[in-house]
């Protein structure tokens, strides 16, 4: 007898985004049912991958052919009718295994619905399953001990960045076509920009946390990935629940937009191909409207460690009875983690948390004065080789993690928002990004600036080859 997975063999995924799937499964192009079955073929067809860590096939094949009857009695639930999606193991559904990327939350069986999760389901998206993610999202490389490595799509040996990972992989892969992650120093950002997605970490504040993992109240930031800014859009529109529309911001151009390039920190100690990409990219932003300018920033190398002991004392509080009880049930990097933040002292916390509000006031009273947003790299390098940042304690770990997320722990810390898209490619062909930083609350504005460079540059068209 045949099942849901042979009737996948023969679908192909039906449309190349959020957005034009959307307006597919809207118009009657392609069934609801028909898409949930590419993006399972697509799954089973990359296993290798090891970005889903489970799907639930037979309920969501029965709302998708739910959504399709809703559809053809002329009743769309809303702008993402129909679409599947797949988010990080660490958002809430009610009755259903929330593991958390670990060991000891395997089971782990919530009574709650993450908002999030219901204001997408709300708007018409089918939730496809769970994806990979670092152990207790902590990781930004994509290694996890317990479920393995989730792989870069575009080269299985390239690490995807974490704790995102199965965020970026699967978008990126095609197998959704958007998803949800979150961030605490770059765990989206460093995903979407090691596979070649566009990915927004959202104001400190602006989404709830509420119905998700918890690891530092004070840095903890869900927000989505997908192929693109105009995705990305109508994703946030969905998500704040407000009824602000971010897609009417997009302009397709920048004209009266002041962008600026930090002349320290930023630029300094880039990989060549990462600062030939960002020298093009601000050309092709000039190009279109914007008025590009350096502009010094204050220095960002306390940042890094302003970060440290904010979240890891509140990571080492949320996990101090497990650690206490199960601590042979942790991989070993990320015990070692939670053991570090655990020496933390109060005084120490205090005193980050006074240095960021100090921060925060700097960077809003000084450069975001000047301009509208900051535009960096993602990364200082290009993407990493898996084998070269397995490191698992000390010096050597907190070096390694440093300097992956040297530019998007510092935007974590302060709080702001930010957005990562492509801008080009290594020799290998591995994705190379750029990250806009804004005031809090300039979403939109951001969203805007992605979409038009998007446009422009079309680096976000490129797809590996699988």
């Amino acid at each position: 007898m045949s099942g849901p997975r042979d009737a996948a063999r023969n679908a192909t995924l039906p449309a190349p985004g959020l957005i034009a799937l959307a307006a597919a499964i809207a118009g009657g192009e392609v069934s609801a049912e028909s898409a949930v079955l590419a993006a399972i073929t697509r799954a089973d067809a990359l296993t290798d991958i090891n970005a889903v860590v489970a799907m639930d096939i037979d309920q969501t094949l029965a709302t998708a052919r739910q959504r399709d009857d809703e559809r053809a009695a002329g009743r769309l639930r809303g702008v993402l009718h129909g679409v599947p999606l797949a988010h990080k193991d660490m958002f809430h559904r009610a009755g259903k295994v929330s593991g958390y990327g670990s060991r000891i939350c395997a089971e782990h069986v919530p009574q709650d619905t993450s908002p999030l999760i219901a204001r997408l389901e709300a708007a018409g998206a089918i939730t496809l399953g769970r994806l990979h993610m670092a152990e207790f999202a902590l990781g930004p490389t994509g290694h996890n001990a317990h479920l393995g490595r989730c792989r870069n799509p575009w080269h299985r040996e390239a690490i995807t960045g974490g704790s995102s990972s199965g965020s970026g992989a699967a978008v990126a892969a095609g197998i959704v076509t958007g998803a949800l992650g979150s961030d605490t120093g770059g765990s989206i950002r460093l995903p979407a920009a090691f596979c070649g997605v566009a990915g927004l970490k959202p104001t400190h504040g602006r989404l709830t946390t509420s119905g998700m993992m918890p690891l530092s109240a004070s840095m903890d930031v869900p927000g989505p990935l997908a192929r693109s800014s105009h995705d990305l859009a109508r994703l946030m529109t969905v998500l704040c629940g407000t009824g602000e529309d971010f897609e009417a911001a997009l302009a397709g151009h920048l004209r009266g937009l002041r962008i600026g390039v930090p002349s320290s920190y930023y630029v300094e100690g880039l990989d060549p191909e990462v600062a030939a990409a960002l020298a093009v990219a601000r050309g092709v932003l000039r190009d279109l409207g914007a008025s590009v300018i350096d502009v010094a920033v204050p220095d960002q190398a306390p940042y890094t460690r302003l970060a440290a002991e904010i979240w890891a004392p509140e990571a080492a509080t949320v996990h101090a009875d497990r650690l206490a009880t199960r601590a042979q049930d942790y991989g070993e990097q990320v015990r070692n983690r939670l053991l570090e933040g655990a020496r933390v002292g109060p005084e120490a916390y205090r005193a980050a948390l006074a240095g960021r509000a100090a921060a925060q006031a700097e960077m809003l009273t000084g450069p975001l004065t000047i301009c509208d947003m900051l535009l960096t790299p993602a990364a200082r390098t290009t993407v990493p080789m898996a084998d070269a940042v397995s490191a698992t304690a000390g010096p050597a770990m907190a070096a390694m993690i440093g300097e992956i997320s040297a530019f998007t722990r510092t935007v974590s810390m302060l709080g702001f928002p930010a957005l990562v898209t492509p801008m080009g490619a290594d020799p290998r062909g591995l994705p190379i990004a750029l990250q806009l930083i804004g005031r809090p609350h300039s979403e939109a504005l951001l969203l805007r600036a992605g979409d038009a460079f998007e446009r422009a540059a079309r680096w976000h068209e490129r797809r590996p080859t699988l």
